[in-house]
């Protein structure tokens, strides 16, 4: 198909191009220029001022700060459970119709463009950015939770039978599969085909064109890009957040370093921040991929080791098993309706999804950025699969070791989950090189803390300045400090509920969020459908030709 976009005749690319949408919009054309910094007039200054507001009252007001997120975080969770799970739901099926439409050949970036990054650098950053520090916090932790009931159980099987073995591996899959890379998917391309195909600003507002028309570049605009803002950083606070509870805890078991409440986990954010701020200045290719690319390496041989000595044939089997409890589970975890098991499905069901359509903006830009020149096909199944394989190989072999101490009552994890940021580092003490594995282990987080931190500045500073691929130094070096400060307020107002508290902050902007996303999807349509009618024209005119 594409060959026959190879020599077009410049007069029909022109009429190709007139039949897609059009604005007089002009990328940054509502920014002003303030210490030395590219910013959009007022999303910039209103999600600025959002975020410093809210660090500087949960600093003065801990206490407070921490129950009206809870009281928010409950309120949520009580009435819009449903919403939740219904967005995730839709989303997923959404992005499978579109694989299976006629849709799928559009290429992203115009009839002819090309993959700026190899497909290996691709899937780094992918894989880097979207899930990295959470795969290292929960793979032993989450399905540790579910089979001894920390929580509650997947659909109140008993803890500890074996049925909650099952349940726990088809769940924690459940979780970090399909569902959520949809999620991410969905946006992404959004992003992708509006900035790319239609050449409107890389922002949130863009993908709803189809839907308001030149109303998208004002106030409705304005709203949409700084809820977009506030959900990426109170999301990616979260993923911060937990990356610093295990960094301190890891330090704390290996070198019993303990500085009080909160005060170590506060000091690892300064110094990562403070890493990011370095890598931010150096952009998307001279920081973020080459981190990327570092991290995947690290990762796969901690991996590779800790498959090689927890019984590689016993773990290759294991994956198999985890695959059929994951399809297993699938629809009945995915059903909302007449759900007896609250404790589990609002603790850990409610908050993931919260939780992906939070970080959805911030994953979703930056691969939508990273993504000019694959089809929609490619792009979609390339997002929503290889992850989900590569969640279900990591999680099997390392929450399956977790599940195989607790059930032989081997160490500490024979009591379950006593700190779930603790839990990899109790399962690595009884393997071979703990020491080194749980060196290893920090310095993974930590790297992947800098890139999500990285990427996520990246990604705000492209919405605050209005779609501009390329913001100044100091809107970049902002943006990074203002994460990491929002991440220490939340561990700081939470004291020693600090986990529930990044949890509160999560779901309290991912519900308005959700209600975007839904809206997205048939603003997306509209767009992809526009496109196909005028390649449809153009591939009857070349014939004509």
């Amino acid at each position: 198909m594409q060959n026959k976009f190879n020599k077009i005749p410049k007069p029909l690319i022109e009429r190709y191009r007139k039949r897609l949408y059009k604005t007089k919009h002009e990328v940054g054309e509502h920014n002003v220029e303030v210490m030395g910094m590219d910013i959009h007039n007022p999303v910039f200054i209103m999600a600025a001022m959002l975020v410093i507001g809210f660090v500087t009252f949960a600093l003065a007001q801990p206490e407070l700060s921490n129950s009206w997120l809870n009281g928010a975080k409950g309120w949520s969770v009580n009435n819009f459970d449903w919403l939740f799970m219904l967005t995730s739901n839709i989303i997923l099926i959404f992005c499978i119709g579109l694989v299976f439409s006629p849709f799928g050949n559009i290429r992203i970036g115009g009839l002819n463009a090309k993959p700026e990054f190899t497909r290996m650098s691709w899937f780094a950053m992918l894989f880097a950015a979207g899930m990295g520090i959470g795969l290292m916090f929960w793979s032993t932790a989450e399905p540790l939770a579910y089979a001894s009931g920390w929580y509650g159980t997947p659909l109140n099987v008993e803890a500890g039978s074996p049925e909650a073995f099952h349940a726990a591996m088809g769940a924690t899959i459940y979780h970090w599969g399909l569902h959520a890379w949809a999620i991410y998917a969905i946006v992404g391309l959004a992003l992708a085909v509006f900035a790319f195909n239609f050449r409107f600003p890389l922002s949130l507002r863009s993908i709803f064109y189809p839907l308001l028309g030149e109303r998208v570049w004002g106030w409705t605009g304005h709203l949409i890009d700084t809820l977009a803002v506030l959900a990426t950083i109170f999301g990616l606070s979260t993923s911060l957040g937990l990356g610093a509870q295990q960094v301190s805890s890891g330090l704390k078991f290996l070198f019993g370093i303990d500085l009080g409440l909160n005060v170590l986990e506060i000091g690892v954010i300064a110094f990562v921040t403070m890493i990011a701020v370095i890598s931010v200045t150096r952009g998307l290719d001279g920081g973020v991929k080459v981190l990327s690319n570092l991290n995947m390496l690290v990762a796969l041989i901690f991996f590779l080791f800790v498959f090689m000595v927890g019984n590689p044939l016993q773990s290759i089997a294991k994956i198999g098993t985890t695959t059929m409890d994951y399809a297993s589970y699938f629809l009945p975890l995915s059903n909302p309706v007449g759900r007896e098991d609250s404790d589990f499905y609002h603790g850990w069901s409610v908050f993931y999804w919260a939780w992906w359509v939070s970080w959805s903006p911030f994953v979703g830009m930056f691969i939508a950025r990273i993504s000019k020149g694959r089809t929609v096909r490619e792009f979609l199944t390339s997002v929503v699969i290889i992850p989900t394989v590569v969640t279900i190989i990591w999680m099997s072999v390392f929450g399956q070791i977790a599940l195989e101490q607790y059930a032989n009552q081997v160490g500490e994890l024979a009591n379950g989950v006593t700190d779930a940021s603790l839990t990899l580092f109790q399962m690595l003490e009884h393997l071979p090189l703990s020491t080194v594995t749980s060196i290893i282990s920090i310095i993974l987080v930590m790297v992947f803390f800098v890139t999500s931190s990285d990427s996520g500045s990246l990604v705000v500073d492209t919405i605050t300045s209005g779609g501009k691929l390329e913001a100044p130094v100091p809107q970049r070096i902002f943006w990074a400090v203002a994460e990491g400060c929002t991440a220490a307020a939340l561990l700081y107002g939470g004291g020693k509920e600090a986990l529930k508290a990044l949890q509160a902050g999560t779901v309290s902007t991912g519900l308005p969020f959700s209600f975007v996303l839904i809206i997205m999807c048939f603003s997306l349509w509209l767009g992809l459908r526009k496109i196909y009618k005028a390649r449809e024209q153009l591939i009857d005119e070349l014939e004509q030709h």
